[in-house]
């Protein structure tokens, strides 16, 4: 690969090297063999180290919460990509990105203030439980319907007032 890199050797002629006629070569067949050591030390670790499997299975439900979020906001058309060009692509998924980190910011700082108020309130909170806290909860944004614009009171602090959920109107007044 260095030499490759460094323009020592052509890529058409490494892959003249491990392969002849579509069948690998032996020297193609040892660099396959090396790959799977790799491959092989990967699959005993995630079986035998439990913490381990709990990191991966973590990061893949953070994963799975950010895609759904995105599948929520990008609901249009079935959530699929129409644009016919690869620029247009990505200005779709570029906005979409946009938006996504917009909602996630949203989300973080008014969980962080409701952290702050209900702490204000002498409620316990557990750090293992706070930990927990995704940013990408999506039950409260309104994707469809009707939007305002009507700019509220913010008042001296410049933010929104955080909800009760005891009111009953409390559902309806959505992002």
């Amino acid at each position: 690969m260095v030499s490759i890199y460094t323009c020592e050797i052509r890529a058409y002629d490494v892959m003249r090297m491990i392969q002849r006629d579509g069948n690998p070569t032996p020297l193609g067949e040892a660099i396959a063999h090396y790959g799977r050591i790799f491959k092989t030390l990967y699959i005993l670790t995630y079986a035998v180290e439990e913490p381990y499997r709990r990191d991966i299975k973590g990061v893949r439900n953070l994963q799975e919460s950010r895609h759904a979020l995105a599948g929520k906001i990008f609901h249009g058309r079935k959530g699929e990509i129409y644009q016919r060009y690869y620029k247009g692509m990505e200005d779709q998924l570029g906005a979409l990105g946009l938006v996504l980190n917009c909602v996630t910011l949203w989300n973080t700082f008014y969980m962080d203030r409701a952290l702050d108020q209900l702490k204000a309130e002498g409620y316990s909170l557990v750090e293992e439980d706070v930990a927990r806290l995704s940013p990408f909860v999506r039950q409260h944004i309104n994707v469809i319907g009707t939007y305002s614009f009507n700019q509220h009171d913010l008042g001296p602090s410049g933010v929104r007032q955080l909800r009760n959920p005891d009111e009953p109107d409390w559902e309806e007044d959505i992002l």
